[in-house]
């Protein structure tokens, strides 16, 4: 019988040091029984060898994934195997290698327990681990160890598995009941009707009742009806709306907040930390469920992403049930480690777009030195398109400076730290000079934060 790879477990080689001192006090006793130092030796050897032989033998071992999963979204990967004649002190463990941008470090390791309701011999683990990339990430291989009935050793296979996962947006604020309550409340686009009372667009004038904005009242017919009249307008439809990615180094960053590493318990687990989210997921988050908004408002929605050049520029999607064509753009945005060049991105835009827009821009930035070409760009882009520019919050660098001084380095690296958050603060301040509508925000708040922006310039009718 052909037996598997194997190796004596820590309980044997805890037993071979402990035999060698053992060895030298029955040599130093009787010298002529020094034959039983050797003799204990190879008994615990044939031990090691009979123990791996009687650990049963692997049938089969599979691993289970979704096809489809969500970047900084829970996947839940489950690893089986059937394993035969093993003992009930078996404790297999699974490790798994896979791409990076599912497990920080490309690897998992995790016990198996006996499958509740399955025969004897199935063995099940439930991995959990948060992918941290988008894309199409591959499981390539597993490996399965198991000991033998007396703890001396351990029997190991390893199967290739070739599993691909898709790592999508994450859409979570979409599917909320919150927004879905919003929308139903908000009534935008869910019936074919005019709404009324809000806009730029004149629709007819109706008698004034209490609670109306006075600004409204229509003081010429008033007087010639000798009632007060007010205006009633019609909601903004039909708006193009853009959101542009910056794709390069500093949106591909991580950014606090997002917890890693949420791996089931139970076992030695080790490599499943995952890291943090970028930049640009979370920016890719906040700007889908705006977009699923806009969508129900009947208004026209583009994808656009560029770093060094332009990437990504979607069709417009004029319909909510379309939503997955905005989802493909959002997972095709690559990770690159460029930096963006503003003038060829939205100038490239700016010539396929032929009407006015709100033009959504995510993007960061170190210095105000490396904000010059951005902030000359987008007060260019103001002379005939609405802009908003979003940036997330520096985490770190406030932490920095709230943190208790206790020695001369905090103490530099405060003011280090106030130094940029001023120089941050003067480059947005710039830009809403020029026009331009910012909206800062901690990640954790930005989708919320753009959408109210987006429902507030909705309001006022400035897009069309």
């Amino acid at each position: 019988m052909r037996i598997p790879a194997f190796y004596p477990s820590a309980r044997a080689v805890i037993l071979l040091a402990l035999a060698a001192p053992l060895a030298l006090v029955v040599a130093a006793a009787m010298p002529g029984a020094w034959v039983l130092a050797p003799a204990l030796g190879g008994a615990l050897l044939v031990m090691v060898v009979l123990d791996a032989l009687f650990a049963g033998q692997a049938l089969d071992i599979r691993v289970i994934a979704p096809a489809d999963c969500e970047v900084g979204q829970p996947l839940s990967l489950t690893v089986l195997a059937d394993l035969e004649r093993a003992a009930p002190n078996a404790r297999p463990m699974a490790a798994l290698a896979l791409d990076p941008r599912l497990a920080a470090g490309g690897r998992l390791l995790h016990s198996l327990t006996a499958a509740p309701g399955a025969p004897a011999g199935v063995w099940s683990a439930n991995i959990e681990t948060v992918p941290s990339r988008r894309g199409t990430g591959t499981i390539e291989r597993v490996w399965l160890r198991w000991q033998g009935p007396l703890g001396l050793a351990y029997r190991q296979i390893a199967r290739p598995v070739h599993v691909q996962v898709r790592v999508w947006p994450d859409i979570t604020p979409v599917r909320s009941p919150s927004l879905q309550i919003f929308l139903r409340d908000a009534q935008l686009g869910m019936v074919a009707r005019r709404i009324r009372g809000e806009g730029t667009e004149f629709e007819a004038l109706a008698e004034y009742e209490p609670g109306m904005d006075r600004r409204r009242i229509d003081w010429k017919s008033s007087a010639r009806h000798a009632r007060l009249y007010a205006k009633e307008f019609e909601t903004e439809r039909n708006n193009q709306i853009v959101f542009a990615f910056d794709c390069g180094q500093t949106m591909c960053e991580p950014v606090d907040g997002q917890a890693g590493g949420r791996q089931a318990g139970g076992g030695q687990d080790g490599g499943g930390q995952c890291g943090s989210t970028a930049r640009i997921d979370r920016a890719v988050t906040a700007a889908l469920t705006t977009a699923w908004v806009a969508l129900k408002a009947q208004d026209r929605v583009a994808l656009y992403g560029f770093a060094a050049r332009p990437q990504v520029l979607s069709p417009f999607v004029t319909a909510s049930r379309d939503f997955q064509r905005l989802q493909r753009a959002a997972a095709a945005l690559d990770y690159t480690a460029e930096e963006p060049n503003f003038t060829l991105a939205l100038s490239s835009l700016t010539a396929r777009l032929g009407r006015r827009s709100l033009i959504v821009v995510f993007s960061d930035f170190t210095d105000p030195t490396s904000a010059e070409l951005m902030i000359e760009n987008l007060s260019r882009l103001t002379k005939r398109h609405l802009v908003m520019f979003v940036v997330m919050a520096d985490a770190e660098l406030s932490g920095i400076v709230d943190a208790p001084v206790m020695n001369l380095q905090g103490a530099a690296m405060a003011v280090t730290a106030s130094a940029l958050l001023r120089q941050r603060a003067l480059v947005l301040q710039r830009l809403r000079r020029c026009g331009v509508e910012v909206v800062e925000a901690p990640h954790a708040l930005i989708g919320t934060r753009l959408l109210d922006a987006y429902l507030a310039v909705k309001r006022k009718g400035s897009i069309g």
